[in-house]
């Protein structure tokens, strides 16, 4: 059992900010008051039905803290299979926890890709043992080589929470439109990374001034836009719950609020690094502020967190990329796109988007925790008494300096290392354990 004295609630699904005890009692939310008693026996009295308590009750102060539900990331790559030397499951859910991160939702660009059920089960059971849910998303076509549809009622079964090719766009319309239609059937979100080759002269920087002045090739915002523009319009027709993965410039954010507003059950997720940095980030970073899409313009990311502010993009979603040092350690062009984010991503919220006034601490939670866990059917998101005791506790004026100390990822790859950030994740607890504190 555990009793939570003294915290701010802030539970975005209900609107909910004030202080209040939280008790847990075995893995879910048992209540929620002003005052409950920090005594076991008289817990005992008051929510035990007929049998007292036989566990012991542990009591966390969290005076001073907002305590929240626990964080959601549906889009995460923690390399298993494949690439253990960049991440495995067990490290990359230790890296969610240590950034407050209750469920996280792994991509499927794995070798192999997970395009089958037995793969997909096989990832499912690793997530199992590490005291978080870790879920799968399912390839949307074979071999991730955009050409045959992988059985999507098969990996439904099997677990898949969404389904994505995520690191490669899917060119062939017709077989997009329809893996959207079973999506529609199913429903499970669709999420597309949207990246038009024809548009891209080379990756991981944005077309723009900064390229030029380091002589180096970029992409062109307009390969975001003109898949997205077709995607939006295949998802209206085939009436599929769509995401838009990372999304990045301003005209792609006006693309998704003009869907929307036709009727389209489309989604949008922001990196935080998106709303964090711009292209010029590369100049001072170099290949640990490459990724794809790439950091952009000034106006790209006032343009992202406007989409955030106003519910356009209603998710954020790390894209957390782990890659090893010697790969980073390359010229610009050779090395590959991505970086970590689990553990800096709570903290660029509430230091970039809170406590500038951009964002209301309860928006920045909404994108974190109810909104995803709302649209990919996920438990969690919420303080609501009889839900999964999935929390997090942080302190919103808690300085912390990225990376000091470590990454808990197998990995270090970010430009945000060395940074002041303030929101320190002081515990995370999933179904009702505590699996993490500072």
């Amino acid at each position: 059992m555990l009793l939570i004295k003294n915290g701010t609630l802030a539970d975005p699904a209900s609107g909910r900010l004030e202080m209040a005890d939280l008790f847990v009692k075995g893995s879910v939310i048992a209540a929620a008051a002003p005052s409950l008693p920090a005594d076991a026996s008289e817990l005992s009295r008051r929510f035990a039905d007929k049998d007292p308590f036989s566990d012991p009750l542990r009591v966390i102060d969290a005076r001073g803290k907002i305590v929240a539900p626990g964080l959601i990331d549906t889009h995460v790559h923690f390399r298993d299979p494949g690439f253990p030397d960049k991440e495995t499951i067990e490290t990359g859910a230790a890296a969610a926890k240590k950034g407050g991160f209750t469920t996280v939702v792994m991509m499927a660009n794995t070798s192999p890709a997970v395009d089958m059920p037995h793969l997909l089960t096989q990832n499912l059971s690793k997530g199992r043992k590490t005291g978080i849910r870790v879920l799968q998303a399912a390839a949307v076509t074979k071999g991730l080589r955009g050409e045959e549809l992988t059985d999507m009622d098969a990996l439904a079964a099997a677990g898949a929470v969404s389904f994505t090719d995520d690191g490669f766009p899917i060119m062939d319309e017709k077989l997009l439109f329809k893996a959207m239609k079973k999506a529609a059937e199913l429903k499970i979100p669709i999420s597309l990374h949207e990246e038009d080759p024809a548009f891209v002269e080379g990756q991981g920087i944005n077309d723009g001034e900064t390229a030029r002045r380091l002589r180096l090739f970029g992409a062109s915002a307009l390969a975001e836009q003109v898949l997205i523009a077709r995607d939006g319009a295949l998802a209206l027709e085939a009436g599929c719950p769509l995401v838009i993965q990372h999304i990045s410039s301003a005209r792609s954010v006006a693309l998704v609020r003009a869907f929307k507003a036709l009727g389209a059950d489309i989604h949008a997720e922001a990196a935080p690094h998106h709303f964090s940095l711009t292209e010029e980030a590369v100049v001072k970073h170099g290949t640990y502020a490459r990724m794809n899409p790439p950091l952009r313009t000034e106006a790209d990311r006032q343009a992202v967190i406007e989409g955030l502010r106003d519910g356009t993009i209603d998710i954020i979603a790390t894209d957390h990329a782990p890659h090893t040092a010697a790969e980073k350690s390359v010229p610009f062009d050779g090395a590959p796109s991505g970086i970590i984010g689990l553990e800096t991503s709570l903290a660029l919220g509430i230091t970039n988007l809170v406590k500038t006034g951009r964002l209301t601490l309860l928006q920045l939670l909404a994108a974190m925790t109810s909104n995803p866990a709302k649209l990919y059917r996920l438990p969690g998101g919420t303080l609501a008494v009889g839900s999964p005791a999935d929390l997090v506790i942080f302190d919103m004026d808690g300085a912390f300096v990225a990376g000091e100390g470590g990454y808990a990822s197998k990995s270090e790859n970010t430009p945000f290392t060395g940074q002041r950030l303030f929101g320190r994740v002081k515990a995370t607890v999933c179904g009702g354990k505590v699996v993490y504190e500072d």
